[in-house]
């Protein structure tokens, strides 16, 4: 491990010791395969209609309180630092960067406290977070984020797709704090259209190829260096190695890339927010590697998956080796676009203990509940995930996607493992498929359980495969469902 990660890996690690006997940080890192014990078996159907745990269930929603209490926003000084004092003029044209630099510094020395967008619409380039700041946005405050790349410059240590590099910084970055924010009642626009940032999906391709090679070959990170001249777009909101985080409150609109990225980031609150950016690969809110995060009361209208939880990519994500693990997702609306809930596919590093509940789902555009999304290549696993509570209203695909063989499809050295996944009390109008689901002969997806779940208009039936599913009260388009065959 180089020494730009050695330090997060060591802070999350004091984290775990400190989590004391439940179980919830597992002791020393996980098995590249996502391995650590119970069985293997294989099968191209195998069925409990018992609904009895087949293997260890995990933590369960008994953890949810432990998760509650490691998962606080911070609290700042009462003090304000307006950026109109520090210079910055609200006519939506003139940049203030640098103004917004000076604000956040002298709050940061002042011992912490907001910095305060007031109203009006003020242009930015990018904008680096310190310890102890809220970079607090006011009712009918704007920030709107230049277009020119050269503002986003120089390059900072990030991750894209899962790979880390050197490129151009976050609209909002924060590496290595402790006690940060971004509040407030105000829009964040980032300006995107296909004139300027969208555009660059295309030529990205052989950037990202690039990238992975340098991860592949073990270049080390400093020397990944992208950035100017190249197409790999940044993220809205990052924060790298940080503690204590808080984003509550924002409308987000029109983003590069990612909106919402921790990255090897602990003790994480998003809440109350409204997200409308439906450009190419607009996730909303991308944990990666990071633990004990608290999605809440967020609407999400999103060009790619939702939320999805993520860990890292290939030789990257097991050189770093840091699963995303003991998240809470509830009281959320998510209607556009891929998976709702996303896990994936940036997985190498595991994601585990994921819970989400009381959520709106669906739309005529959205494709995807529960989408779990790896192969060979990407390795990493998925274990203890629980959702319940869902009303799904409208899917134009499956309901559960969970594929082994996308993308790359079965040609890598890693296995990847899912089990231990229920759905309970998820109630569905209408969706293509109840399942499309893949697991591999020698690991099939173990221990997936529906209990208490009606799904009252599928169109086509299922694909399943290597896959052990249990049935309790479990029916569709009006008939008791106890066996996967009857689903096929």
């Amino acid at each position: 491990m180089d020494d730009l990660t050695r330090k997060n890996f060591l802070r999350l690690s004091a984290a775990a010791a400190v989590a004391g006997p439940t179980g919830i940080m597992a002791a020393g890192p996980a098995a590249a395969d996502g391995s650590s014990g119970g069985a293997g078996a294989g099968g191209a159907q195998l069925a409990s209609s018992t609904g009895t745990a087949l293997h260890d269930p995990g933590p369960g929603w008994g953890q949810v309180s432990e998760i509650l209490r490691n998962t606080r926003p911070p609290r700042f000084a009462a003090r304000d630092f307006s950026i109109t004092t520090f210079g910055a003029i609200p006519d939506g044209t003139t940049l203030a960067t640098d103004a917004i630099a000076k604000a956040v510094d002298a709050c940061h020395q002042a011992g912490g406290g907001r910095v305060v967008v007031p109203a009006g619409t003020f242009r930015t380039g990018a904008i680096h977070l310190k310890s102890d700041v809220n970079l607090h946005v006011s009712a009918a405050a704007t920030l709107l984020f230049s277009s020119d790349p050269s503002n986003y410059l120089p390059v900072v240590l990030t991750r894209f797709e899962g790979q880390e590099c050197m490129n151009y910084s976050p609209f909002i970055y924060a590496r290595d704090c402790e006690n940060i924010a971004v509040t407030g009642s105000g829009t964040l626009d980032g300006g995107a259209t296909w004139d300027n940032w969208w555009s660059w999906v295309t030529p990205s391709g052989p950037d990202a190829q690039a990238l992975q090679q340098m991860a592949a070959d073990g270049v080390p990170v400093e020397d990944r260096v992208f950035g100017e001249g190249h197409h790999l777009r940044a993220a809205f909101i990052e924060t790298q190695s940080c503690r204590n985080v808080l984003i509550e409150g924002l409308t987000i609109l029109r983003s590069p890339f990612w909106e919402i990225h921790p990255v090897l980031s602990r003790n994480v609150t998003v809440r109350g927010l409204t997200i409308d950016s439906r450009g190419p690969n607009n996730d909303g809110v991308n944990p990666e590697s990071s633990q004990y995060v608290h999605i809440q009361d967020c609407t999400l209208n999103c060009g790619d998956d939702c939320i999805a939880i993520k860990s890292g990519k290939g030789a990257d994500g097991l050189r770093i080796n840091v699963p995303s693990e003991n998240i809470l997702i509830e009281n959320c609306t998510l209607n556009i676009r891929y998976g709702a809930i996303t896990i994936g596919s940036e997985m190498t590093g595991g994601v585990r203990n994921v819970f989400v509940r009381s959520c709106t789902i669906g739309s005529p555009n959205l494709y995807f509940g529960l989408y779990i999304k790896t192969n060979s290549v990407r390795g990493g696993f998925a274990e203890n995930i629980y959702l319940r509570d869902l009303e799904i209203s409208n899917l134009t695909k499956e309901v559960v996607s969970c594929n082994f063989y996308r993308s790359e499809g079965d040609v890598g050295p890693l296995t990847p493992r899912v089990r231990n996944v229920e759905l309970r009390n998820v109630n569905v109008g209408h969706a293509r498929n109840a399942f499309s689901i893949f697991g591999y002969p020698r690991s099939p997806i173990e221990d997936f359980r529906l209990i208490d779940c009606t799904y009252t208009s599928i169109d086509a039936a299922s694909s399943i495969q290597d896959t052990e599913l249990s049935f309790q009260n479990f029916h569709v388009n009006g008939r008791l469902i106890t066996d996967p065959a009857q689903l096929t």
